[in-house]
């Protein structure tokens, strides 16, 4: 499997913290704590269909004014209620954040769940194995349930100073904002939507795994509009060949590693 293959690429010198599994087992040995996830999860999935009503209609305003062309004497006008519809979406997105973000807090409220002796005796057992760790990688998934995972086991410090590696899903949940995106999904229309306020590990970027297929990039007004939407942070589609490294200071990108612009085109990452 993929966890194989990749401890074949570290010299066959890595460990899986299998962190799933330790949740899981968590779970399973605190019935109290299983029915304040579930009383979580029924929240969560509830206040992000509200959003989704909301997010739908004001994404459908900003998308016609940007189909819509200038009037002769009104170029200014239609600017001025572009940006107003921007700024209406991306309030509507930061009261959706808080608004998940206080679910998150009456759940740490009311069960404590760091604190549950399953989740300490298992977190004990992660932090042995990092013990002698220098390098933690985060690999994709399902990006809520690895949220949910690493929050249970309190992922920032665990990490510490070590050194991390990430991609997909696991750059999506280690940034500030998480975002749900796809221009042409199977189903129903293509709507980015914020999911919940990420763990912060990784800031001043917005992840987009695998951009070329669910994202448009060779239209200007949608890449435009995820630019706007979510500055300041730099969206950043990661393709396969992209890569991004902290030097402490600012992100560097490899060649073909790119940006999204608020002119509607796709700019390098400065080496």
């Amino acid at each position: 499997g993929e966890d194989q293959e990749l401890h074949e690429h570290l010299w066959s010198r890595s460990v899986n913290l299998k962190l799933y599994e330790r949740s899981d087992q968590a779970l399973r040995e605190d019935s109290e704590l299983r029915v304040g996830v579930r009383w979580r999860t029924e929240r969560l999935r509830e206040a992000q269909e509200l959003y989704r009503i909301r997010v739908t209609h004001a994404l459908d305003a900003v998308r016609e004014l940007f189909r819509r062309q200038p009037a002769p004497n009104g170029a200014d006008l239609l600017a001025r209620e572009r940006a107003a519809a921007i700024e209406a979406l991306r309030t509507l997105d930061g009261e959706h954040e808080l608004a998940v973000g206080g679910i998150r807090e009456e759940f740490i409220a009311r069960c404590h769940p760091t604190e549950r002796p399953a989740v300490v005796r298992q977190r004990a057992e992660v932090e042995g194995l990092l013990a002698g760790c220098p390098l933690v990688c985060v690999a994709g998934g399902h990006v809520a349930i690895l949220l949910d995972v690493l929050r249970l086991f309190d992922f920032p410090r665990l990490l510490g100073e070590r050194a991390l590696v990430a991609w997909s899903a696991g750059a999506m949940a280690l940034s500030e904002r998480v975002v749900l995106f796809h221009d042409n999904p199977p189903q129903g229309q293509g709507s980015a939507e914020v999911l919940e306020t990420g763990l912060g590990v990784v800031r001043g970027i917005l992840p987009l795994p695998h951009a070329k297929h669910r994202l448009e990039l060779g239209d200007p007004s949608r890449v435009a509009l995820l630019a706007l939407r979510f500055r300041p942070m730099l969206a950043i589609p990661l393709d396969p060949g992209a890569r991004l490294v902290w030097d402490g200071f600012g992100w560097h990108g490899i060649a073909g590693t790119h940006k999204l612009t608020e002119d509607g085109a796709l700019a390098e990452v400065g080496a």
